[in-house]
């Protein structure tokens, strides 16, 4: 479990990819915090680090998280959001984030509001009743809240920041994003459907 807010930027280093999926390798601050096995949220997918080294970590990607994230779209030197899995004795200054991606966005826009920037983003209508105006949402790992509501979608607005610390300062317009939404809502959802 994680919390949405993003420890270190990381950078990918390789991608090895064959037949079985492919195979990250990511330069990060955090690596003397990682050991083999440990969970870590990149771009707000859990996986699972399988090697590390000075300054990396290794992880891989199956076939089902390549086709439903943006993982498949990385290249070498890419930034990517990093965050370790919560610990019991920690702070939930986010919110609840599984780590498990819900689907693929798309950045409509992006404007500056005062010292903020309102970013819209575009999402398949299947997502939208689990996003609420002033409810959290994870964008590529980061714990956000939403601030308003469109017909094909919703924004975010960033403080300055979410922008310096996480690769959404970079965000451009037509960059795909991954988008987790609250799982709280995903549940009250299920148990209405149940009748319960």
């Amino acid at each position: 479990m994680f919390t949405g807010l993003i420890a270190d930027l990381g950078s990918v280093a390789a991608i090895g990819q064959d037949g079985e999926g492919a195979t990250l390798r990511i330069g990060t601050s955090l690596a003397g915090e990682i050991a083999e096995g440990d969970s870590i949220a990149v771009n707000g997918v859990c996986l699972t680090a399988t090697s590390v080294s000075s300054g990396q970590f290794e992880a891989q990607a199956i076939h089902e998280t390549l086709r439903r994230t943006t993982l498949g779209a990385l290249s070498p030197g890419d930034a990517v959001n990093l965050e370790l899995a919560l610990r019991a004795d920690g702070r939930l200054g986010g919110h609840i984030v599984q780590g498990h991606v819900d689907g693929v966005g798309a950045i409509a826009q992006v404007r500056e509001e005062g010292f903020s920037r309102v970013v819209a983003i575009d999402a398949d209508p299947a997502l939208l009743p689990y996003v609420v105006r002033k409810g959290s949402i994870a964008i590529d790992g980061v714990s956000l809240t939403v601030s308003a509501l469109r017909e094909s979608g919703f924004a975010v607005s960033l403080i300055p920041e979410t922008l310096q610390r996480t690769t959404l300062g970079r965000a451009a317009v037509g960059r795909a994003v991954n988008l987790e939404t609250d799982i709280l809502a995903k549940h009250v959802q299920r148990l209405l459907e149940a009748g319960a």
